[in-house]
């Protein structure tokens, strides 16, 4: 008797989810501005600076966790900012232009 069999067993009237159900997009508001993305160095360190968003605080902080789930790199949420640490400023342009917002590059 696998795993399986056995969970059956414990909750019969448990019904399993796929992953497509799991993994339901959030819709973003998307503003007319277009998001800056800047690169700066703090302590020596290169970080990315995403700001300009003017919808909810909500969203925003929805799409820091998005873009640092797809760089697997750290990163915070402060000041109506989002800080993603090294330089990925192409990847994070290239992201939010597919999620609809328009950027703007600065710095470098």
């Amino acid at each position: 008797m696998d795993l399986k069999d056995q969970l059956k067993k414990l909750y019969p009237d448990h019904v399993a989810k796929t992953p497509n159900e799991v993994a339901v997009e959030t819709k973003l508001w998307i503003q007319e501005d277009p998001l800056i993305c800047k690169y700066e160095k703090r302590k020596g360190k290169p970080i990315t600076i995403i700001e300009g968003y003017t919808g909810a605080i909500n969203d925003f902080k929805q799409l820091s966790k998005e873009i640092k789930k797809l760089l697997s790199v750290g990163g915070s949420f402060k000041n109506k900012q989002i800080i993603i640490q090294g330089d990925y400023r192409d990847k994070i342009m290239t992201f939010l232009q597919t999620k609809g917002f328009k950027t703007k590059r600065v710095g470098g």
